[in-house]
């Protein structure tokens, strides 16, 4: 199957330029794309994505064709609805996170992939460098290192001590996923926090993985991962009845009742995806696209949350605030 997808596919470039695929984009051609993801269903991500199309131009039913593949929270899943995209002969593979952006470039190597979201991309292998991604694959890299969150952690609980740390080990795979927690757990330190990993790699083992916590957890990081984001209502939940600040990158968790947030805008994200997907299939090579990152960072704090757990926040922190949830 590779080698045939290969060969049909490297006898289309033969003949393509930039030009032609203009020409054809113009000339009301119907691309298909596949939208590959850990969630259920489509999400407020994707409908990000395919916003941010709509205003390019394309349109469901006309010029545009999506095929969804959604591994309901099951990773293992992944690389079986990656290949079923190959097969379905998509012009392009839009992703979400990073199983899914493997089980993507594990199902091909020529199909043009734009992963939404990813953290350090060229540690895990994804991309050559941010500058020169090389390859078929592109994208947008979220904040990888989780230090400012903890300070901000640290700073509206400065009791905080003895913090989990909450995140699906398939988003940090092999060497790089046990150096990364390694490094965290450094940081974690020189800020006075003992931080202990806590796998979750199914929403569905939410409340098991709680009940493991250690007896004097009073922190929680949340990692930016689809697993937690699936269960985002109820980590937020279970953390308020442990009375535990918890902090996650996305303002989901902000909203969805914990403490704070503080990272990326995801939506803006994957309209930015939704711009690239455009300019590949109008001719751009994934290769020669830089790997974008976030430059604003939002603060959201959640002041129900903080009542809930008898907490006041100084007011620099408050100033310093995108948003506050009453």
């Amino acid at each position: 199957m590779r080698r045939r997808e290969f060969i049909t596919r490297l006898g289309a470039a033969a003949v393509a330029s930039p030009l032609a695929a203009y020409c054809a984009h113009a000339q009301g051609r119907v691309w298909r794309i596949g939208y590959l993801s850990s969630r259920y269903g489509p999400s407020d991500l994707s409908e990000s994505f395919l916003q941010e199309l709509r205003v390019l131009g394309y349109v469901e039913g006309k010029n545009l064709v999506v095929e969804h593949r959604d591994a309901a929270g099951k990773n293992e899943r992944l690389a079986e609805l990656a290949a079923n995209l190959v097969l379905e002969n998509v012009d392009l593979i839009a992703t979400e996170g990073t199983p899914a952006t493997k089980a993507a470039m594990q199902a091909t190597n020529v199909i043009p992939i734009v992963f939404g979201s990813a953290q350090d991309p060229v540690e895990k292998g994804m991309v050559a460098s941010l500058a020169r991604p090389g390859g078929n694959v592109t994208g947008m890299a979220l904040i990888a290192n989780y230090a400012k969150p903890l300070e901000v952690l640290k700073e509206a609980v400065p009791v905080t001590s003895h913090v989990a740390f909450l995140y699906d080990p398939a988003t940090r795979p092999g060497n790089y996923g046990e150096d990364s927690l390694r490094t965290l757990q450094k940081e974690a330190g020189t800020l006075g926090i003992t931080l202990k990993p806590l796998p979750l790699r199914d929403p569905d083992e939410t409340d098991q993985v709680f009940s493991t916590l250690a007896a004097d957890t009073n922190g929680l990081l949340v990692e930016n991962s689809a697993i937690n984001l699936m269960a985002q209502q109820r980590i937020c939940q279970l953390a308020t009845q442990r009375r535990l600040p918890a902090i996650g990158t996305f303002h989901e968790f902000a909203t969805a009742g914990c403490l704070i947030s503080y990272g990326e805008n995801l939506p803006d994200i994957y309209r930015r995806a939704a711009s690239y997907a455009d300019k590949i299939l109008r001719g751009a090579k994934p290769s020669e696209l830089p790997v974008l990152q976030a430059t604003i960072f939002d603060l959201v704090i959640n002041l129900k949350n903080a009542r809930a757990l008898g907490l006041q926040f100084p007011a620099s922190l408050l100033t310093r605030a995108a948003e506050i949830i009453e």
